[in-house]
């Protein structure tokens, strides 16, 4: 049995922490309020990263930690990052693979296709710092024995995770007039992705984008909510969007590299998660 240490053990990383735990893995989880009981096999611990821990040992480190309400991204994504990274250096601590939770926002309001190779120009805001953190997290591990992944994840869905479902059953939708591309992924996909590139064979690319196999335009993930909940189609009209623009993430590098998602569009995504009893992780 080998360890590994999810650091922002939320639904995500709880989930990414139930699937190791299966597989034969000691999971230690990280995060500021642990649950208050706990039958999962995870083995819960009150850290706050942005002040640090010691090393616990671990040979697979996951690195999901988000900010909360009122948290700024600067001191979760940075300060926190640069606290886990001290604590493996103070320890002289090199886990076998690494990954880090990162976000297709970096591509903030650009167009068209994008994919790892795609470069982003002049980055700002929450952009800025998800590419820094990036950045921050590659080069410590440069040159050392522990093969270091980011996976970018599109917006993600789920148990819990029921935004556009809530926003259509309660008559609060609207489909935009303009062109509103969405790359989404379902957070077990989210969970799956990041446990097959923590112990595929062989050592992964740096950069995954982790999206579902079909980015689709807002209003057609609307209109099939509706659809399934027996409701009338959401109106057209004005809808300001504070993430996104029209660009299309490829997942094609996922792919190849043997994963498979279980809800590969948001039809059999949301479908399943219209009957999905499930609750999000607390």
């Amino acid at each position: 049995m080998s360890t590994a240490l999810i650091v922002g053990c939320g639904d995500l990383g709880t989930e990414i922490g139930l699937r190791l735990h299966a597989m034969g893995e000691r999971v230690i989880g990280w995060r500021r309020t642990p649950p208050a009981a706990s039958t999962s096999g995870i083995e819960f611990e009150a850290i706050d990263i942005t002040v640090g821990a010691a090393w616990p040992g671990a040979e697979l480190l996951v690195i999901a930690a988000a900010p909360g309400r009122g948290d700024d991204y600067e001191h979760t994504y940075l300060t926190g990052l640069d606290r886990v990274l001290q604590s493996m250096d103070a320890a002289d601590a090199a886990p076998r693979r690494a990954l880090l939770v990162s976000s297709t926002a970096v591509y903030g309001s650009m167009s068209g296709v994008v994919d790892e190779t795609t470069p982003i120009p002049a980055p700002e805001g929450r952009a800025a710092v998800l590419l820094e953190a990036e950045r921050r997290f590659l080069d410590f591990f440069a040159g050392r024995s522990t093969d270091a992944v980011v996976l970018r994840l599109g917006g993600i869905y789920g148990p819990g995770r029921t935004r556009l479902i809530d926003l259509v059953r309660d008559g609060r939708a609207v489909i935009p007039q303009t062109s509103a591309i969405t790359n989404r992924i379902h957070r077990d996909d989210a969970a799956a992705a990041a446990v097959h590139l923590l112990t595929r064979p062989g050592p992964p690319e740096q950069l995954y984008l982790g999206v579902d196999e079909a980015p689709a335009e807002l209003g057609e993930v609307l209109r099939f909510i509706a659809g399934r909940l027996g409701m009338p189609e959401p109106p057209t009209g004005d809808v300001e969007r504070t993430r996104g623009g029209a660009r299309r993430c490829s997942n094609a590098r996922l792919l190849a590299s043997g994963f498979r998602f279980r809800f590969p569009d948001h039809e059999s995504g949301y479908g399943h998660l219209l009957t999905d009893g499930r609750r999000r992780h607390p």
